[in-house]
């Protein structure tokens, strides 16, 4: 029972403290891990949130951040989450959203649009034990030597149909943002930087599996196998 009321402002407060990211990321880990016997396959992508102030709202108002995560592509469960500003490079997250979910699943195949495109994001990808679906740009020349990067090349260049019913996969991610802002929207209300962080971090952890409406086909799929 509640002794008193509490303050109109207590969750802003808290959503505001710094040192709620680090649980609210593993809180995003935590809530995955039913479905580890289900999801093997994950797509990464970025989108953007945004911060304006209403007596200040501007056609090319930068205030926004980037929520990265990675999702499992049959029940578009979040199994890792980075936010950053705006200006931050994609490919600088693939990364750690790869080894924070490997550390928790069966990762057997990545996929990603060609802003992840690098040595380093397939080699981090083979490294988990999984292969990588990153599309190669026009520009790239064909390697000379064996490796991640070659096998890819290879594949995507002269086996094009097979790599692409892997790679589009990817559309699952795409589809995780959009009920992620459809249900909890995409503008953020805090004011400071470490409230809207949390807030991004928030959206990522709270929707509930049972609004995917691919989740019970996907777990009795499983349990039928």
């Amino acid at each position: 029972m509640i002794g008193n009321t509490p303050h109109f402002n207590s969750v802003n407060r808290y959503i505001a403290n710094p040192e709620l990211m680090e649980p609210l990321k593993a809180l995003v880990a935590a809530s995955s891990l039913p479905l580890k016997p289900v999801e093997v396959d994950f797509a990464v992508d970025s989108s953007g949130f945004c911060f304006v102030r209403w007596f200040n709202r501007k056609p090319d108002n930068r205030e926004w951040l980037k929520a990265h995560l990675m999702c499992g592509v049959r029940t578009k469960i979040v199994t890792s989450v980075e936010v950053s500003g705006w200006a931050a490079h994609d490919t600088n997250y693939f990364l750690p959203l790869v080894e924070a979910t490997a550390r928790h699943f069966d990762v057997r195949e990545v996929s990603a649009d060609k802003a992840y495109l690098s040595r380093k994001n397939l080699n981090t990808v083979e490294a988990v034990g999984a292969m990588p679906f990153i599309p190669f740009k026009s520009n790239t020349l064909e390697p000379t030597e064996a490796g991640m990067w070659a096998r890819m090349y290879h594949l995507f260049m002269y086996q094009r149909e097979a790599f692409l019913l892997h790679y589009h996969k990817r559309s699952n991610i795409e589809t995780a943002y959009s009920m992620i802002k459809g249900k909890f929207g995409s503008a953020l209300r805090s004011k400071s930087d470490a409230g809207q962080i949390n807030e991004v971090l928030c959206k990522g952890s709270l929707l509930p599996v049972g609004d995917r409406p691919d989740f019970l086909g996907a777990l009795l799929g499983f349990l039928v196998a």
